[in-house]
């Protein structure tokens, strides 16, 4: 287990115009309330994937991610309380060893190898993992984005502490990875809907990560839907317009969140609020997946500003 002190996120009710014209009961399962630094869902990934690379003795963990990924944000720093030594392939050049999260990711002694774009599109082809795998022989290798079958055991727990805080009949989540959102199908036994919100264009691809998941773990359950229409044109692309949107709930509502998941999971609830999706009276939990440091690369990218956003304390 994480050699940190883990709470079971609070519960949260959100009161927001919107959601009285349309008389519906909006809560927020406030994940990024977990650990200061491995927040969210990338808490509940690693959680088991580190315990089963322990048991199974594996001298360290590999794994890939963009120049400001919050998974490898966490998994440094899971790795570093672990006192497992970590590598990470970079896709990009090697100048972003000096941004806000990989600065911090190495100060917690992971090992940062960079990829050129075309190499890194190999990083879930076998012949790849296989080259990998024989040069760090005594490493584990989690995937991208820390979703594979030790991830979903974790997120599994989220609906256990879910249903002793709130009656809810939805919940929503931001989908990058597919782990979190076949977590939460896995972990429901079909009590609920599930409503995934993908955060990249073209994710189509995800509903058969989805169900090759759920299959892993002997799940047939239907009770989920995959959006795909609210992207914003792309994996951490965003206009001022939804800038625009997510700041004015932040402010409405006091609930810090960025651009790239929760941002736009939001954006959507409330496009969907005024096509009518949800039926009055509705029990609605959004799930925040954690990943504000993020908001720091985006300031330092000059994305965003920093006055506009309820920023979390510097690790």
């Amino acid at each position: 287990m994480l050699d940190i002190t883990p709470i079971h996120s609070p519960v949260q009710r959100l009161k927001h115009p919107l959601f009285a014209q349309y008389n519906l009961h909006v809560s927020v399962k406030r994940d990024d309330l977990i650990h200061p630094i491995i927040s969210g869902n990338k808490w509940r990934k690693l959680k088991y994937n580190l315990q089963f690379a322990k048991t199974a003795g594996y001298k360290g963990v590999i794994s890939f991610g963009g120049a400001y990924s919050n998974h490898i944000h966490a998994l440094a720093y899971a790795c570093f309380q672990q006192q497992l030594p970590s590598i990470a392939f970079i896709r990009g050049e090697s100048h972003y060893a000096a941004n806000a999260t990989l600065k911090q990711a190495i100060s917690w002694g992971m090992k940062c190898k960079f990829l050129d774009r075309e190499s890194y599109k190999k990083r879930s082809d076998n012949t790849f993992i296989d080259h990998i795998q024989q040069q760090y022989p005594e490493y584990f290798i989690i995937p991208e984005g820390g979703t594979n079958f030790h991830a979903l055991k974790g997120v599994q727990e989220l609906c256990h502490e879910l249903n002793s805080q709130v009656e809810f009949d939805t919940i929503i989540t931001p989908v990058g990875s597919a782990g979190t959102i076949s977590g939460l199908i896995t972990g429901d036994m079909q009590q609920h809907q599930i409503l995934g919100i993908a955060v990249l264009k073209q994710a189509g691809y995800l509903r058969d990560d989805i169900k090759s998941l759920l299959l892993e773990h002997n799940c047939n359950a239907k009770n989920w839907q995959l959006l795909t229409a609210y992207h914003g044109g792309g994996y951490a692309k965003f206009d001022n317009d939804l800038l625009a949107q997510m700041r004015d709930f932040s402010q409405v509502t006091q609930l810090p969140i960025e651009p790239i998941y929760s941002g736009k999971m939001i954006v959507a609830l409330l496009a969907l609020i005024k096509q009518g999706f949800f039926p009055v009276g509705h029990r609605i939990v959004v799930l925040h997946t954690g990943g504000l440091q993020g908001l720091y690369g985006l300031i330092e990218r000059k994305k965003i500003k920093a006055d506009e956003w309820l920023l979390p304390l510097q690790s």
